[in-house]
């Protein structure tokens, strides 16, 4: 293995001159307790105009949401920066690989700004590009890689992307993860393979409760074992070859929670996201994306309960637009997305005073050899069809 393990940074602090993550605030990061805070952040905004346009992703704090033009998943805010070129900068309110995204989809003259450049997410940092590679060559040595199509969620780094649109393959979001593995199975006949990056529990969910495969179709590939900890004979026989990849909040929920809470809590709906353990996803009323939840209880009826297995700020947020609903989290314990809860109203602050003064700061740019592969896997996607 050719691997490197990321170091780890002090919350707000600290730089890896090896890669894009960590976090350098040149002049004075503002205080948390600073009273005028959403002031200079409605005062920096107004000074800018339609030359900042941006974007908050669902699961970020209501204090950074409150600035969004534009809510939404990662692929939506993605294209809505596309779809503003008179704006010279996009602030980015989410995740590096989000920002990363919206960059390869806009044009050249506009910059995307991520607050805080630790904001990452670690799924996506659970496939590492030389792990990939690793593991495309280990494919080719046990005699299958011909038969395999790589499909990246769309929660993977942009040269994850773009490996797969090298080889053949193509991006997907949790809403078109059907859509995108139909197409994949039909690239190489009957057998084909699919090696579905990075988030195990998505592509077994999508592969068994979608398309009808059985588990024992899947096998889950570990990057740090050799060969992934599979057999030439495993390999052979699988259709769904999973990285061994996570989301760190919705591998959280339990199947047991769900039990107890359908035991002691009358007529109450399970609503969760695909991204969740399969035992949890089985026991579910509703499985579906971000997007699918917020519509789901915007559209349920007054006196319904609800227990929501996706991140907090937006269950907290659901529950407070809709008190004539009983919504609960998923969980017995609090968990945001820490990674995602980096970008604070004080980097925020800062991102924009920088920019009205002058200083582009935390620009995310990929490269155009990374960009230019990335996109045809974008592209892929996007032909797909209903998409």
């Amino acid at each position: 293995m050719t691997t490197t393990d990321l170091p780890l940074l002090t919350l707000g602090r600290g730089v890896d001159p090896h890669a894009e993550r960590g976090v350098d605030c040149p002049g004075a990061l503002p205080p948390a307790s600073d009273p005028d805070l959403v002031a200079r952040a409605r005062a920096a905004k107004e000074a800018l105009g339609e030359k900042v346009f941006v974007l908050g992703h669902h699961y970020q704090r209501d204090e950074v949401i409150a600035f969004a033009d534009v809510t939404g998943d990662s692929f939506k805010l993605a294209r809505e920066a596309a779809a503003r070129p008179e704006a010279e900068y996009i602030v980015f309110c989410g995740v590096h690989f989000m920002a990363e995204s919206a960059d390869i989809l806009t044009a050249d003259t506009q910059r995307v700004i991520l607050p805080d450049l630790a904001a990452g997410c670690s799924m996506a940092d659970m496939a590492r590009l030389a792990q990939v590679e690793d593991a495309w060559d280990a494919l080719v040595e046990a005699g299958v890689a011909d038969q395999v199509v790589p499909i990246t969620y769309m929660n993977s780094s942009a040269d994850i992307k773009a490996f797969c649109g090298r080889h053949g393959g193509a991006v997907c979001t949790s809403s078109n993860a059907e859509v995108a593995l139909r197409w994949a199975f039909e690239q190489h006949g009957p057998d084909t393979k699919v090696l579905f990056l990075p988030d195990q529990h998505l592509g077994r969910n999508t592969a068994v409760l979608e398309l009808g495969h059985s588990l024992d179709d899947c096998v889950v590939w570990n990057p740090f074992r050799t060969s992934g900890g599979l057999t030439s004979a495993q390999l052979a026989d699988a259709r769904m070859i999973l990285w061994r990849g996570h989301c760190s909040v919705h591998g959280r929920f339990s199947e047991h929670v769900v039990d107890e809470l359908r035991a002691t809590v009358p007529d109450i709906q399970i609503l969760v996201h695909p991204e969740c353990k399969h035992e949890v996803v089985t026991r579910a009323d509703l499985v579906g994306s971000t997007e699918f939840i917020i519509r789901t209880i915007e559209n349920a009826p007054a006196g319904s309960s609800w227990a929501i297995g996706t991140e907090l700020n937006l269950v907290q947020r659901l529950a407070n637009a809709h008190p004539d609903k009983r919504i609960v989290f998923l969980d017995k314990t609090v968990c945001y997305c820490a990674t995602m809860n980096r970008i604070d109203l004080p980097h925020f602050v800062w991102a924009l005073e920088n920019l009205v003064a002058g200083n582009v700061v935390n620009v995310i740019e990929v490269d155009a050899e990374t960009q230019k592969w990335a996109e045809v896997a974008l592209q892929r996607m996007l032909d797909l069809p209903g998409i």
